[in-house]
């Protein structure tokens, strides 16, 4: 007999977060995040995103071993979005889903739908672990890899379960995969040399003395960039003080650009080297001396393999323009010659992308990058 509870004490939150290295242990290509970080995400001290949104954690169990856990969760600056763009009045969520059998899973799913329904919502979108801005989605295609630093992954029979417990594809997201070394086709040269002939463009490495300036003009970027995509929620001041805390030691300037056009800041590009590549023989622990390889592994600059592309935006004024394309190419090829001269990396990873995000996905065919993972976002009338 399976029982579900909700999490409620320190002890609770501990079996919660184990539970998915003991489900995961057996894929090769999970990465088992730092413990403290998943404890930071469910902490609602610690995560800025509880400031708009309240949640609750539960955990079930049979035969007094806990078989599985989930989220369920609401966002009350997701409520206040248009509904035709993902969220709206009444759309709940639920997510951090792990479970060790199908029979497990619909009883999860439908103690998080209870929760919702209680406080009146209609609708619920999963799993998404917490926030969009963290881990959105569902990996439906590409288990044979890793996913990258700040990507989610899971067992591939999670699809069917939740299916099978009446949602439907809400949304895909996907990434790409790009071997950077090679130079880009001719007619993006072509189109990368013409913008350094403009004497309006200038693309610029950030500033880490001035983080925070720098992240603000990003954030502003982002904010009105974004604005209209499917699933936006504007990040608020606590999220971004986490943000900024927990990318600060993997934020290298030569990773990150922005495009000023006449002065003005009007584009971003934030790549990350893969700290996946660091944590994962760490098993999740830092203790007792995996602080000490993760510090080595982020000496300046780190060696890696992989460096992820998480965020990049044009204002919404210049998006239909061809100087959008310009600055996203210029910006890519600039991060791409450092990323091979200092860091070492051969491979990159674009996104997540909006499967219906026309704009980045002509960039990304544009430098021959390849789909290499899809995420579903679910949904069901409650």
């Amino acid at each position: 007999m399976i029982a579900i509870r909700p999490v409620a004490t320190r002890a609770d939150r501990s079996k919660f977060i184990d539970l998915a290295y003991r489900l995961n242990a057996r894929d090769p290509n999970w990465i088992a995040p730092l413990r403290s970080e998943v404890a930071e995400t469910i902490d609602p001290g610690k995560n800025g995103w509880f400031s708009h949104a309240e949640g609750q954690l539960f955990l079930a169990e049979r035969d007094g071993q806990v078989v599985g856990r989930i989220s369920a969760h609401v966002d009350t600056l997701a409520l206040t979005m248009p509904a035709d763009r993902g969220f709206g009045p009444g759309a709940g969520q639920w997510g951090l889903f792990e479970a060790e059998d199908e029979e497990v899973a619909h009883a999860l799913i439908a103690t998080a739908e209870t929760w919702l329904r209680n406080r009146g919502l209609t609708r619920a979108l999963g799993p998404i672990s917490l926030s969009i801005w963290e881990q959105p989605g569902l990996l439906v295609e590409g288990f044979d890899h890793p996913p990258t630093v700040m990507m989610g992954h899971n067992l591939p029979e999670q699809r069917g379960w939740i299916e099978r417990a009446g949602y439907t594809p809400a949304k895909e997201l996907v990434t790409y995969d790009l071997d950077i070394t090679p130079d880009f086709p001719p007619i993006v040269q072509r189109i990368i040399a013409a913008g350094e002939k403009n004497q309006r463009i200038v693309i610029r490495r950030v500033d880490k003395s001035r983080f925070d300036e720098e992240a603000g003009i990003i954030l502003a970027i982002l904010n009105d960039a974004w604005r209209d995509n499917w699933g936006f929620v504007p990040l608020t001041p606590p999220e971004i003080a986490d943000v900024g805390r927990k990318l600060k030691p993997i934020v290298f300037e030569d990773l990150i650009r922005i495009a000023e056009v006449d002065g003005e800041p009007v584009a971003f590009l934030i790549t990350l080297p893969d700290l996946n590549e660091a944590i994962a023989p760490l098993n999740g622990n830092l203790f007792p001396f995996g602080w000490a390889k993760l510090l080595w592994w982020l000496r300046t600059p780190p060696q890696c393999r992989t460096v992820r592309v998480p965020l990049m935006g044009v204002v919404k004024r210049l998006q239909a323009s061809r100087m959008a394309s310009q600055l996203a190419f210029m910006m890519i090829e600039y991060v791409r010659r450092d990323t091979l001269a200092k860091f070492g990396a051969t491979r990159g990873e674009i996104g997540w992308i909006l499967d219906d995000n026309q704009g980045m996905i002509a960039i990304a065919d544009a430098i021959h990058a390849k789909i290499n993972k899809r995420y579903t976002i679910y949904e069901r009338t409650l």
